[in-house]
């Protein structure tokens, strides 16, 4: 069994500072134009705005900064003006969705992280909680068109709504839609609606996917509700599937390519090392390795220099860096350092954004963790990722976004 991995770019703009889903390789890593200089002691406050509930990352393009939010029972999708924060469009829908009964502490959503194509000037997609996807003119709002699934979501057999964040490949956007009983792997064109595949499958995780080349072919890898499974971008076909099953079917975590392995985690099984390819003509994936003591909820890693950064849920929260390729733990702090984190590489630093409202940065070290700066960013529960602009950091809490400058 070969084995010949290639991660691939999604192919969003290369205008947008922070165009999708943990940034514009969907790997957590900050584009170097908004690395700061130096960190500094502290940060000044910028504008602020209130943005509505949910988990949703904000995304930037060309000066511009858009929000999904929700002010039940409808959902909103806002524009505001980088600089000073000035609304510039809404659009708002009904977007009815009752939660799980095991839900009932969380937002009603949304959980998908937009995505910009072709700037401020092109387009913005976003996907509701109930599984509304919506094509819009990034520069006006106006709506150019909208596939809305509601009626194929059962919210008492998906935990806590539609999640996964659009991804951009070869001119289709790709989305799953579905719930516990089962779903389908959707391909549409980007600029009609058209839909030019359906693929039907399990049901979905809580987890957004990358894209990658495995021996020649181009494929999307993410968790499904019971599974990891590589899509062909192409047709749709599911290429192969590895059992992941997690009593609650909470497969959140985003896969992460590390040279030939891809690497995936949850809160109840730990992390695993997967090696992919083509045995004899047959797709297989096989266990490399696993590390149950770094299990990760709803926190996904980054990689660094050939080094896996992440935060396990044990321990009331643990920071951790391990090797990919052998899954041994290179060092683990001791616990109670957050109820979550999201975390993104800038630099030579790593940086999480704590559930608390609280930043810290720390040099990316293999050999441990040492905090540099603590910055006080939200002022309540923070759900979502830091966004890095050249001039500052986008932080959105349980009710507002704000914008804060170095």
């Amino acid at each position: 069994m070969s084995f010949a991995l290639v991660v691939v770019f999604t192919g969003a703009s290369a205008s947008a500072q922070w165009s999708e889903w943990r940034g514009p390789a969907r790997d957590g890593v900050v584009p170097a134009s908004a690395v700061p200089s130096a960190w500094p002691e502290t940060l000044t406050a910028g504008w602020a705005v209130e943005a509505g509930e949910g988990y949703s990352t904000p995304v930037v393009a060309d000066g511009r900064v858009f929000v999904h939010a929700r002010r039940d029972p409808d959902e909103v999708v806002m524009a505001f003006d980088l600089a000073t924060g000035k609304a510039l469009w809404t659009d708002t829908h009904a977007a009815p969705f009752t939660k799980n009964q095991y839900a009932s502490a969380m937002a009603k959503g949304p959980n998908a992280t937009p995505l910009v194509v072709g700037g401020a000037g092109g387009r913005l997609y976003t996907f509701g909680v109930s599984a509304v996807l919506t094509a819009y003119d990034a520069a006006t709002g106006k709506v150019l068109w909208r596939h809305d699934y509601t009626k194929d979501i059962d919210s008492s057999k998906l935990f806590c709504g539609t999640a996964m964040s659009p991804i951009l490949v070869d001119g289709a956007i790709l989305v799953h839609v579905g719930d516990d009983r089962g779903g389908v792997f959707r391909a549409f064109d980007a600029v009609t609606g058209t839909i030019r595949w359906e693929q039907k499958g399990p049901g979905p995780g809580y987890a957004s996917p990358v894209l990658a080349t495995i021996d020649g072919e181009k494929q999307i890898v993410t968790m499904t509700d019971t599974s990891v499974v590589g899509v062909l971008t192409a047709t749709g076909a599911i290429l192969w599937s590895s059992p992941f099953p997690d009593e609650w079917n909470e497969n959140i975590v985003t896969p992460v390519v590390a040279g030939d392995t891809i690497v995936v985690s949850g809160t109840r099984k730990g992390t695993y090392g997967l090696k992919v390819g083509r045995d004899a003509g047959a797709w297989k994936a096989v266990e490399a390795w696993h590390s149950p003591e770094t299990a990760m909820y709803m926190s996904s890693p980054v990689l660094h220099a050939g080094v896996l950064y992440g935060f396990s849920s044990r321990r009331k929260g643990q920071f951790f860096a391990l090797d990919p390729s052998t899954g041994k733990t290179r060092w683990m702090t001791e616990g109670r350092e957050a109820g979550n984190a999201h975390m993104v590489v800038a630099g030579g630093h790593i940086v999480a954004q704590l559930e608390s409202g609280e930043m810290i940065v720390a040099p990316a070290s293999a050999d441990g963790f040492t905090i540099a700066r603590r910055y006080t960013t939200g002022t309540s529960a923070t759900y979502t990722h830091p966004v890095f602009t050249p001039g500052g950091v986008l932080v959105r809490d349980a009710t507002h976004l704000r914008y804060w400058t170095w």
